[in-house]
């Protein structure tokens, strides 16, 4: 059964990678243990539009994540272009702020199978020291929680943002809009290059609805193995029976 985010589970996987042969491999591999599949920049960039379509083969549910950031023209363009492809997610970038926003939002509900539009609000790589060197003042969760509420008005369907963010900005938009959440690690796992990471049953405690997990299923010597395992520990820590992916 799908959840309220339209996929059949809450792990979405991260198929960042260059080549079109082996991320559709890896992907084919998954059918079954995910509830989806997260395209970002290194393969659309290195394959373009056929990667979305011949993962969308797999029938698992696409979540394109474009972060587009530019004037509001261009983005709407793109927006266009991309509802085209048949992804079920896109994500803006909240900081092109609200008339970038607003023009995206117009694009996808003009398209025939508009996709929910997720806004994404700082990147789990940053810290405190990160945004004040961009010119940020205040931590991640204010800028975060303030990215929300201009994304939530203007229209957007929900938004992204870092597992330590997860209740401000629920508490902030409410139980409509959609909370999707990278920087998630396994029980154990390594952090790598994020700085603000949680585990998916914290993750999902917290009011996530969906969790995009990469490097510690991709990597891992059986990624389907690992994603069931990751799977399994969210039905324990929900203490439900049988697992969804």
């Amino acid at each position: 059964m799908a959840n309220r985010a339209g996929f059949v589970g809450p792990v979405l996987v991260a198929i960042d990678r260059p080549d079109l042969g082996g991320a559709l491999a890896l992907a084919r591999g998954l059918v079954g243990a995910v509830g989806g599949l997260k395209l970002g920049l290194e393969l659309f960039v290195a394959e373009g539009p056929a990667a979305v379509r011949a993962l969308a083969t797999t029938g698992l549910p696409i979540f394109l994540d474009l972060k587009l950031h530019d004037i509001p023209n261009t983005v709407a363009g793109a927006v266009r272009a991309a509802a085209g492809l048949g992804a079920a997610l896109l994500t803006v970038h909240a900081a092109g702020g609200r008339a970038m926003l607003e023009a995206a939002v117009q694009a996808a509900r003009a398209s025939p199978s508009p996709p929910r539009l997720l806004a994404v609000t700082v990147l789990t790589s940053l810290d405190d020291a990160d945004l004040a060197a961009t010119g940020v003042a205040g931590a991640p969760l204010e800028q975060a929680v303030r990215l929300a509420r201009l994304a939530r008005e203007a229209g957007l369907d929900g938004v992204v943002c870092s597992p330590q963010e997860i209740a401000a900005v629920r508490a902030a938009l409410g139980p409509g809009p959609l909370v999707v959440v990278p920087g998630i690690r396994p029980a154990g796992g390594a952090a790598g290059d994020q700085k603000r990471i949680a585990t998916p049953a914290e993750a999902l405690a917290a009011g996530a609805d969906l969790l995009v997990i990469g490097r510690p299923i991709t990597t891992a010597p059986d990624p389907r193995a690992a994603a069931r395992a990751i799977v399994a520990e969210i039905a324990e820590s929900r203490g439900s029976g049988a697992p969804t992916p």
